[in-house]
């Protein structure tokens, strides 16, 4: 198949473009390496610098492609806060860019990396995708518009669309940004290099953490899985972790002791795990990986944690 991958050079969009290029696909990626690395992609995916807003651009790339992933998107909930109309600019108009260049180059299939930041706070675990969403920052709630936009105008232009509320994913080669960086790498490096790493509260409040692989999975599978139009499908490992769990879990996988630094601030969201039923039972996807497996499996194929 031919495939364009929108914020491919990003960490999900590199790990899918190399899966699919080393499975015999055609792969298309564009980026505008905002937040992108262009040098982890496979010489064989074919990679173009550009704005999903510019729609000509788009043309040209969409020809001849079968489906479109599309990744690209501002993805930090502080950030986000900041800089509410970037967010709305870049993943809700961008999404809206990217269906109307698909409906003139008459491209069957979008799947749409869409977030479980969208449910926020629930009264129940684990959360179902019918489930009523609570976005509490401005990133959930333009994933949540993307996901409408993508729903309402596939039906309308006859596109095939899939959302996937992808939760934490994790694994080498996730970037480290100086602000705001993700958990797991930032947790990991920090014990490793006998940092400190700060603890919310007492720690408890949860999230599910899901290994790269598993992620490209099911991104793989919603592109070729007939009878899932207009589906929106949880991915995340549906296991429910706590803060305090995580850092004692990479202090038993690194062999190194945490030097913990309590903060008095909100966690945001208590807790968060994804309910994987319809995920199973329409993309056949189950986990592969525990937590404790990713975590060994970042450091070892990570050099930025090999001490």
């Amino acid at each position: 198949m031919r495939f364009l991958i929108t914020g491919g050079a990003g960490f999900i969009g590199t790990a899918l473009a190399n899966r699919l290029v080393a499975g015999g696909h055609d792969v298309r990626v564009i980026d505008d390496l905002s937040r992108g690395d262009q040098t982890r992609l496979s010489p064989r995916v074919s990679f173009t610098r550009g704005d999903v807003n510019d729609i000509p651009g788009l043309w040209t790339l969409l020809q001849g492609v079968e489906c479109v992933y599309h990744l690209a998107a501002r993805v930090h909930v502080p950030e986000s806060l900041q800089y509410p109309r970037d967010y709305n600019a870049v993943n809700v108009g961008g999404t809206v860019s990217v269906l109307e260049a698909m409906r003139d180059a008459g491209v069957r299939r979008v799947v749409l990396a869409s977030s479980g930041a969208v449910y926020g706070e629930q009264p129940t675990q684990p959360v179902r995708e019918d489930a009523t969403p609570q976005p509490g920052s401005p990133y959930a709630v333009s994933k949540l518009a993307a996901e409408f936009y993508v729903r309402t105008i596939g039906a309308l232009w006859g596109i095939e669309t899939v959302s996937l509320r992808i939760f934490n994913a994790y694994g080498p080669g996730q970037p480290l940004r100086a602000s705001f960086p993700p958990v797991i790498p930032s947790f990991l490096q920090r014990i490793i290099t006998g940092g400190s790493v700060i603890v919310h509260g007492d720690g408890a409040n949860t999230r599910d953490y899901v290994y790269i692989d598993d992620v490209v999975d099911a991104l793989a599978a919603a592109a070729t899985t007939p009878g899932i139009d207009r589906e929106v499908i949880n991915v995340g490992s549906g296991v429910e972790t706590s803060i305090a769990d995580l850092v004692r879990l990479i202090e038993q996988v690194t062999g190194r002791d945490a030097q913990r630094i309590i903060s008095r601030t909100s966690p945001g969201v208590s807790r968060l795990r994804a309910d994987l039923s319809k995920a199973h039972a329409l993309l056949g996807y189950a986990p592969r990986f525990t937590l404790e497996h990713g975590l060994r499996q970042t450091i070892s194929l990570d050099e930025r944690f090999k001490r």
